[in-house]
């Protein structure tokens, strides 16, 4: 039995999407969302020397991952984790606090800091890889082109030989319980990362890797 063994490098499989002098906003691939997965890809294809875009809506990279979801929280964790150890630990060890107190809005503003340090290097990422990215919200409008509504007001058309899907997720709403994170009373996992004051009870409900976490924080 012969066997016949393809090596895939950058040069072929980029040929194998075909290359790109294409004028204009007509791009070898676009990918809509620039999460783990979006990103990622854009960074990839642009080092194989496509021409590329990522479309993102939500004005920074990195999904719900690093804007709401895995940074944030484990940024807060490890805030809520210090306070419990010179609050319950320290005197253990011969160290003794007195009056020790949570500021909430600068621990608020240390997590966002952490957030918009990853979120910037992603994008530093992108300007290197020579992919640009468009802010605001992609629609397919037919088979290789892409409806913006971009952020900043207006639209664009952007065509592409290739489109890559990579927009995520959406919280399902509850008919029978509304979440209103602005009013700060029922909540999902993003309004629970900011609430401005520490309740003095909450219930979560479920007890995933997300609910743990919250109930953990609070």
């Amino acid at each position: 039995v012969q066997r016949r063994v393809l090596q895939v490098t950058p040069k072929n499989f980029a040929k194998s999407f075909s290359s790109s002098a294409i004028a204009g906003d007509k791009y070898d691939v676009v990918i809509v969302g620039g999460g783990p997965g979006g990103y990622v890809a854009a960074i990839k294809a642009g080092q194989l020397g496509l021409k590329t875009a990522c479309i993102e809506s939500r004005g920074s990279l990195g999904g719900t991952c690093l804007n709401v979801g895995c940074i944030p929280s484990k940024a807060l964790l490890h805030s809520t984790h210090l306070y419990e150890h010179a609050s319950k630990d320290f005197a253990h060890h011969g160290i003794t606090i007195s009056d020790i107190k949570v500021d909430l809005k600068t621990m608020m503003s240390n997590k966002a800091k952490a957030v918009k340090g990853l979120t910037g290097g992603i994008e530093m990422l992108l300007k290197k890889n020579k992919v640009d990215y468009v802010k605001g919200f992609g629609k397919l409008s037919g088979p290789n082109s892409i409806d913006v509504s971009l952020n900043d007001g207006g639209n664009k058309k952007i065509e592409a030989k290739h489109i890559i899907l990579a927009v995520g997720s959406e919280v399902s709403p509850l008919p029978t319980c509304v979440v209103d994170n602005a009013k700060h009373r029922i909540v999902d996992s993003t309004g629970a990362l900011d609430l401005p004051e520490i309740p003095k009870k909450m219930v979560v409900v479920g007890g995933g890797v997300i609910g743990l976490e919250m109930g953990s924080v609070w």
